[in-house]
């Protein structure tokens, strides 16, 4: 079948900054994008970088209004390119994780009745929303909530063992506890609470759509080994008398990540001339959704490389640790996704590219590249020489929860002694030892969950980079020297659209998927993996290019001695929070 004829899968992606849309086809070809910058488009909303900030609180918001206004954007832009809307069989995609919407009890019924002559931001910001705001993940006013969910079952050990992570300030729970003390009256009123990626499938199914079984787990309220709310967090989060209130707002929780929930809504068909038998495939989270970018095997490994730094990792092993995350996976059952997140990422790296004075004819990057490349690992040019180690965190750290600053250490080469640094190294020193450092902590953390592999020892099978870092060479390098990568480490060029590509894949696999059936409890069993069925489809070459071999036995051996030193350190500097963990 031509792309002039066949089905199309069209896929969303809800980030802090943009709202992005994807149109593929059965056989993954891309064909149609578009898009809404914020601050570009919609800054009369007043925002920057897409939210709103209070400073004395320490909180971060989005309006809802904006994001309805975007999708009507993004949909007549493809509309201008001439998208043939009727051969759209599924919808699905991503939104930012963690970020709640406040449905109104006026809500579902706004929703029922759009009217196709009328924009979506002029029918349901008024009257659907019982409060115009989304908190956003970099949210950090709810420290005082934190504290309570990690206390809540014993420990924070207790509260990652139950939902995959403890307490986050960004994290869903302790933001409508929050919000429940601080605005009582609205969270009286509200009918329904869901997440970012629910709300953008609700606008699309013309009701409210359940939460994904993926996307829950950023919230300390799933219990994934119950697969239930957990009703002491519940309680925690709604005040006592609230659990069954509270149960009542969040609703159901879709545990099927395939099929459709419903048909787009008429507003869609008549406004944009959808067909009535698009399905609307479950959303989920941006994080699930970028491991969906491509048929990740259990053991391959994603690090992004953005203005943040995130490491996702499919593994079969649920092995919860509050120094990490857990997720269900957002497709396949028995499969887990686990996750690290870090706010310090490439602006961290600026800082220190930008102390190294290039010369006039090479770029800062190139600059950089070549200091940290020509530097020893761990700055050592002979064995007597003290190791290097530093934290650099021009933001307040969430892993671990660390404020703004930068922390350098020594150790000793004889006694292996740790010391902080009395002085500050030459920038180039910096320039390895800030890659080393981000690399170091993501090796530490995901260390219980690699396995040999070729008799080669415990290490991520293949490592895909994506993000503005991965384009960089000496990143490459550093992540094949310091983490692995048993088949070496690979760049994924989804062209920044892994999010709204990963909900694309999904809708395809959602509604082409072969043969299974609904077991008594209503779940669907024994079909088409997505892993199988994007994975038939998924043409390699197209997508990824090898950038380094990975595995070094020699130097991947001395940063894994390495390691309990960098653990040392993290301690140490947490010690000088007031805390140890």
């Amino acid at each position: 079948m031509s792309n002039q004829e066949g089905p199309l899968y069209l896929g969303f992606d809800l980030s802090t900054q943009q709202l992005k849309a994807i149109i593929i086809t059965s056989e993954l070809k891309v064909l149609y994008e578009a898009k809404a910058d914020f601050d570009a488009d919609l800054s009369k909303y007043g925002i920057k970088k897409g939210v709103l900030v209070n400073e004395a609180e320490r909180e971060v918001i989005a309006p809802v209004a904006m994001w309805l206004e975007a999708i009507d954007l993004v949909l007549q832009r493809l509309k201008d390119k001439h998208v043939p809307f009727h051969r759209i069989k599924g919808i699905s995609g991503a939104g930012q994780q963690h970020g709640s919407v406040y449905w109104s009890n006026k809500g579902e019924e706004e929703l029922k009745s759009l009217n196709p002559d009328e924009t979506l931001v002029n029918q349901l910001s008024k009257d659907a929303f019982a409060h115009p705001y989304s908190p956003n993940w970099q949210d950090a006013s709810t420290q005082k909530e934190c504290d309570a969910f990690d206390d809540a079952l014993g420990s924070s050990e207790k509260l990652a063992q139950v939902t995959g992570s403890n307490a986050h300030h960004r994290f869903t729970g302790p933001q409508i506890m929050r919000f429940r003390e601080k605005f009582p009256e609205v969270y009286k009123a509200t009918a329904r609470i869901g997440l970012v990626s629910s709300f953008l499938a609700s606008v699309f199914l013309g009701k409210i759509a359940p939460i994904d079984i993926s996307d829950v787990c950023g919230m300390n309220l799933w219990d994934i080994n119950a697969g239930s709310w957990s009703e002491p967090l519940l309680s925690l989060a709604a005040g006592k008398e609230g659990l069954q209130e509270l149960k009542a707002k969040l609703g159901e929780v879709r545990e099927d990540g395939g099929g459709s929930m419903g048909p787009v809504a008429p507003y869609f068909v008549s406004r944009f001339n959808f067909s009535p038998e698009c399905g609307v495939v479950p959303f989920t989270g941006d994080n699930p959704a970028t491991i969906l970018s491509l048929p990740l095997r259990p053991l391959d490994a994603i690090v992004s490389l953005g203005t943040s730094t995130t490491f996702l990792m499919s593994t079969p092993t649920y092995l919860p640790d509050p120094l990490y995350h857990f997720f269900n996976h957002p497709t396949t059952a028995g499969l887990y996704m686990f996750m690290l997140c870090y706010k310090n990422g490439g602006l961290a790296r600026e800082k220190i590219r930008d102390t190294l004075i290039p010369s006039k004819t090479k770029d800062p990057w190139s600059t950089f590249n070549e200091t940290a490349l020509s530097t020893p690992p761990l700055g050592q040019s002979s064995s007597t020489d003290e190791a290097k180690l530093g934290l650099y965190f021009p933001l307040h750290e969430i892993v671990p929860n660390v404020r703004a600053g930068t922390y350098r250490y020594t150790i000793s080469p004889s006694s292996q002694k740790l010391t902080p640094a009395t002085q500050p190294w030459q920038p180039e020193a910096d320039a390895r030892a800030i890659v080393e450092s981000q690399i170091l902590s993501l090796r530490l953390r995901s260390q219980k969950l690699v396995s040999p592999h070729k008799d080669l020892p415990p290490q991520p099978r293949r490592i895909y980079l994506v993000g503005g870092g991965s384009l960089n060479p000496a990143i490459a390098r550093l992540v094949g020297d310091v983490l692995g990568g048993a088949e070496g480490v690979w760049k994924l060029d989804v062209g920044g659209n892994a999010c709204a590509l990963g909900g694309a894949y999904k809708a395809v696999w959602a509604i082409e998927r072969k043969g299974g059936e609904k077991g008594s409890d209503g779940k669907f069993i024994n079909g088409e993996s997505f892993e199988e069925c994007i994975g038939q489809r998924w043409r390699e070459s197209e997508a990824v290019v090898k950038v380094d071999e990975g595995y070094r036995p020699q130097t991947w051996k001395k940063y894994g001695n390495i390691l309990e030193k960098f653990a040392e350190m993290e301690s140490d500097v947490l010690k000088g929070e007031g805390r140890d963990s």
